[in-house]
């Protein structure tokens, strides 16, 4: 029975203070803000002027981020250079009631995107950043962090921004150390196609439509072509669960090779897709963490994202707005593909 608005609303107070464990690549996002009225006498570029700057989490910190703006309890494990950005980043971390353990490795910064937009419109990113696989002692530090909270939590989120930490050698390492735990945790990720292989026996991958095709190796253009490379990612990565998201298509849940649900999607303004995966995945995790099944988990992390798209930067939901979504947003009509 495809879930109503009315039983996805009663889901949302049961969101509140669950634990979600956050791995990944942690990272800040700075937003320069201004105006451009003319172009520079230097070069034919518009030339900004910055009215305005916002430091916001990014990546695996924006998962975080949405966790905790919908009532749950993230923890965030992650690795950060020696440097005053990563004091920043602690600060913002703190600043939102995150619990974090970050490791601090001496040869890489830590990673800020900078965001430079006039009137609404992003002109130009600035990324700092080493993308270079995690050395050992890295990857050993990493690993050390996240274990004495494994088993404290019922879901787990692998947040791969493709910046160094997800190697076979760590999911060996995470694997190994969830081997001992008497309930083994639900662990999503959210994937970069060049690490497929790295994500074998994970409960569920969250990709885009490009990185559903990439990770396939097939096109995934239309429903047919979707359904295929869905089947091949959880056939090469033996996974049960995958939800492909399909931008203003909706979504497509893979609860088996032979049970696939689409979702369409709800948004009726698209601004900024910036973080919608990353409030796919948290509000996913949160309805999985509530005990509730994959099919109104993924509904209402639908919702969500048809929230966050409407706003400019990496927005984030609040419970408040998800319930006044579900009363005011028309229901998704709900099929089965296969």
């Amino acid at each position: 029975m495809i879930p109503q608005p009315a039983d996805l609303a009663a889901v949302i107070p049961q969101l509140a203070h669950k634990r979600v464990l956050v791995v990944g690549d942690v990272m800040l996002d700075t937003y320069l803000t201004g105006d451009a009225e003319r172009l520079s006498p230097e070069a034919p570029v518009p030339v900004v002027r910055v009215a305005g700057e916002t430091i916001v989490l990014g990546g695996a910190g924006n998962v975080a981020r949405n966790i905790i703006a919908l009532g749950g309890q993230p923890t965030l494990i992650g690795q950060v250079g020696n440097d005053p950005e990563a004091d920043k980043l602690r600060a913002v971390l703190d600043q939102h009631a995150i619990a974090h353990d970050l490791t601090v490795s001496p040869r890489r910064p830590t990673t800020i995107k900078t965001r430079v937009l006039a009137r609404r419109q992003q002109m130009l990113r600035l990324d700092r950043e080493d993308a270079s696989p995690f050395a050992a002692d890295e990857r050993n530090a990493l690993l050390a962090a996240l274990e004495p909270h494994l088993a404290a939590h019922d879901v787990i989120i692998l947040s791969d921004y493709a910046k160094g930490f997800m190697s076979e050698a760590f999911m060996t390492g995470l694997h190994r150390r969830l081997a001992h735990l008497g309930v083994h945790p639900i662990v999503l990720v959210d994937p970069k196609p060049a690490n497929v292989a790295c994500y074998a026996g994970v409960t569920l991958l969250t990709p885009n439509a490009k990185e559903t095709g990439e990770c396939a190796g097939l096109p995934a253009g239309n429903r047919q072509e979707i359904l295929a490379a869905g089947r091949a990612i959880l056939a090469k990565t033996a996974s049960p669960h995958l939800l492909t998201t399909l931008g203003p298509d909706g979504m497509a849940l893979f609860v088996s090779t032979d049970e696939v649900w689409h979702i369409p999607t709800v948004a009726r303004d698209v601004f900024d897709v910036t973080g919608a995966g990353d409030t796919v995945i948290a509000t996913l995790a949160l309805g999985l963490a509530a005990g509730q099944d994959l099919l109104p988990s993924c509904m209402l992390a639908n919702y969500a994202a048809g929230l966050v798209v409407a706003r400019v930067g990496a927005a984030t939901a609040s419970p408040e707005e998800l319930a006044e979504a579900l009363h005011r947003l028309p229901v998704p009509a709900v099929t089965r593909w296969a």
